[in-house]
């Protein structure tokens, strides 16, 4: 093996090597090296926000394969106010802006409050997944008093705090205000209030409630003056110095973040370290998933992918692959994913068990690694059938009904994989085939003597009389290529995989119009 490759050889066994040699240095007990994941509960959770925790919990992994203690902590900030209503969700809620998420009740009748309706979501999805972790809740943390000790720290320094967040974010709320906001006794509202004074002897915040603004909003204050107890009663730090508080009171080790709060873990990373006197947890910062056109996924967009919409068409370890591919750079996230990821699940699982040869020992120490943590570093025994799911997606799309039944029939026929072992995934993909459109396949890159062939092939494909299979021998032919090359460029084309069921049957069966149009528009694209 390489010197080069550590653990497993992901990026995850890297970050918890350096996160391990990092604690070393520091001289700081590795009897438990907790990593933590916050869970935002004020609006729909989708894979982006469940994306967090799942990497969080791969670092988790890696570390309990090096041989440490390791949990994962989800911590769901359900103490956040409502600062806009999802669309599709009563219009009610409006009245509720700026209110704890964990106070409002739940519009959908099915949990004690919104908060823990939308924290649900995100905790399905992980359990859908197999990640296990230890949940945390704001509502309860601040009303046991947890955070007590560190909150009184906090704001017995917050004129030095105000000062260094105005100096270093530019932000200067935090100059004149205290970073807490109490909820109101009187209106419930959280960010209306002013935290003005504190006092360190009765360990209590004094507060107006003024108004706020929320995006182009004004929310208007009671003028409500109140009090209120920093051991357990009713109030939040704002997000600029909670972090540091968490981090502190659960001896967090390992934090994710993305870059739309870069600003937010800078400065808690200065207060851990200055003003709590403890260093903040080793942290990497990923990128946002953003949908095709580069717009950032977003419920009043109408682009939020969750977990149960993946799960209910694609494996966890499909889903798991998406999270587990990379941690850096930009990325794309959409439904039409699923095929593809599916496809390329299995083709990992081909080069786990050598059924692929992979020549670069790297890379295959790397593929390896990456199909384990696919599989939550619980691998198989032996390979799962090996079936194209975007040939299930095409073969439910041509029986309207008795599908399942239909679809074993021409499973069967294309001496493919049938069975119980095949019934789920066709399920997932009639599902597929049911509520979204028809997978968009990879680019392919083609030559001009390839160009020929298909052009050759894309006019015989229009006389009815002609075999397929014949028509692709004859188009390779003409423009002297291998048939085997004109054969796998059509595969990537028409299934977005290398191998599949004899061509010829296949295009009878999804019709010679569709694959000839599917045929030009990849060439027109090139």
């Amino acid at each position: 093996m390489s010197s080069t490759v550590i653990g497993r050889g992901t990026w995850i066994d890297k970050l918890a090597a350096e996160l391990v040699d990092r604690e070393m240095q520091y001289g700081r007990s590795l009897d438990i090296l907790r990593v933590e994941s916050g869970l935002g509960a004020s609006g729909v959770p989708h894979l982006g926000s469940l994306g967090d925790a799942v990497r969080s919990y791969g670092v988790k992994l890696a570390l309990e394969d090096m041989g440490y203690d390791s949990a994962l902590v989800a911590y769901s900030d359900d103490m956040d106010g409502l600062r806009k209503v999802p669309e599709g969700f009563p219009s009610w809620l409006d009245e509720h802006l700026a209110e704890p998420v964990s106070m409002i009740e739940d519009p959908h009748g099915c949990y004690d409050s919104y908060g823990s309706h939308m924290s649900s979501i995100l905790l399905d999805g992980l359990d859908g997944l197999g990640i296990q972790y230890d949940f945390r809740r704001a509502y309860d943390t601040y009303r046991s008093g947890m955070l007590a000790d560190q909150i009184h720290t906090l704001l017995t320094h917050a004129q030095t705090i105000g000062r260094q967040i105005s100096d270093m974010v530019g932000q200067d709320k935090y100059v004149d205000s205290l970073p807490y906001f109490a909820v109101c006794s009187n209106c419930n509202k959280l960010y209306t209030t002013n935290a003005y004074h504190y006092d360190p002897v009765t360990r209590r915040v004094h507060y107006e409630c003024q108004g706020t603004k929320i995006g182009t909003r004004d929310i208007p204050g009671c003028g409500h003056r109140g009090v209120v107890d920093i051991d357990g009663g009713l109030g939040k730090l704002a997000w600029k110095v909670e972090f540091a508080a968490r981090w502190s009171a659960l001896d967090v080790r390992f934090e994710a973040y993305g870059k739309d709060i870069m600003d937010s873990v800078k400065v808690n990373d200065w207060i851990a370290e200055h003003i709590l006197g403890v260093k903040p947890p080793y942290h990497v910062r990923y990128e946002m998933f953003l949908d095709r056109g580069g717009r950032k996924i977003s419920k009043s967009l109408g682009n939020v992918v969750t977990a149960q919409d993946w799960l209910a068409v694609g494996t966890p370890q499909s889903l798991l692959l998406l999270l587990y591919k990379r941690i850096r750079g930009a990325r794309h996230l959409d439904i039409q994913d699923v095929p593809l990821l599916m496809n390329e699940y299995q083709d990992l699982e081909d080069a786990y068990f050598g059924n692929t040869p992979i020549k670069n020992e790297e890379r295959r120490i790397r593929l390896r690694g990456l199909y384990e943590y696919a599989n939550l570093l619980r691998p198989p025994q032996q390979p799962g059938i090996r079936l194209n799911y975007t040939l299930l997606v095409e073969l439910a799309r041509m029986f309207p009904q008795d599908r399942e039944r239909h679809i074993s029939t021409k499973l069967a026929e294309y001496r493919m994989p049938v069975g119980e072992d095949a019934d789920d995934m066709i399920k997932m993909a009639c599902r597929f085939a049911d509520r979204y459109a028809s997978p968009e396949m990879p680019t392919v890159e083609i030559d001009d003597t390839t160009r020929k062939a298909l052009e050759h092939l894309v006019g015989t494909l229009d006389d009815a009389d002609t075999d397929p299979q014949t028509a692709i021998y004859d188009a390779a032919k003409s423009a002297s290529i291998r048939p085997r090359d004109l054969f796998l460029v059509l595969y990537r084309m028409v299934l977005g995989t290398t191998s599949g069921p004899r061509l010829g049957p296949l295009i009878s069966d999804m019709g010679r119009n569709r694959v000839a149009a599917t045929i030009r528009a990849s060439l027109e694209g090139q």
